[in-house]
């Protein structure tokens, strides 16, 4: 199974690049994960249908270095799960042999097209995050749900 993190975004702090590296360094080995940049639109005297259309496309573009993936948008309305939820459908997808492609957007989000062909629309948080601190968080909590499918004892619940 191969996972892409396929990201909106300009080139991140380094200490966004460190975490999510750390990360994605200590699952196990038969879950690869790449993670590529997207240049975002820029946005001088564009309406916002226009910076997702064309931020859309070299999404769509990035995309087809992964064919048939499974999509998983990442978007504030998206659905709401637990740790160990998320790490159910990690479980599945790995179970399932497909690949999967994580969307995150830019400032304006994701296109409506492209959150309607994902598979899954998930959200990270009811917060406001910055984009970096989104990698760094679904980074995270691929290691966290790797690890409680797997016994380890880095997931502690209440």
């Amino acid at each position: 199974m191969k996972l892409l993190l396929l990201a909106v975004g300009h080139k991140q702090p380094e200490w966004i690049d460190m975490a999510c590296q750390e990360y994605l360094k200590r699952l196990p080995r038969e879950i690869n994960v790449q993670v590529c940049e997207v240049k975002p639109e820029p946005r001088e005297g564009k309406a916002r249908e226009q910076l997702l259309a064309a931020e859309g496309i070299r999404l769509r573009q990035s995309l087809k270095s992964f064919p048939r993936a499974r999509l998983v948008a990442l978007d504030e309305k998206g659905e709401d799960l637990t740790t160990r939820q998320f790490a159910g459908r990690l479980r599945d997808w790995l179970a399932s042999g497909e690949n999967v492609a994580f969307l995150i957007g830019g400032a304006d989000g994701l296109e409506a097209e492209l959150k309607a062909g994902a598979r899954d629309i998930l959200r990270l948080s009811s917060l406001t995050l910055p984009h970096g601190l989104a990698r760094v968080l679904l980074c995270e909590q691929l290691y966290r749900a790797s690890s409680l499918l797997s016994g380890h004892p880095y997931h502690r619940e209440g």
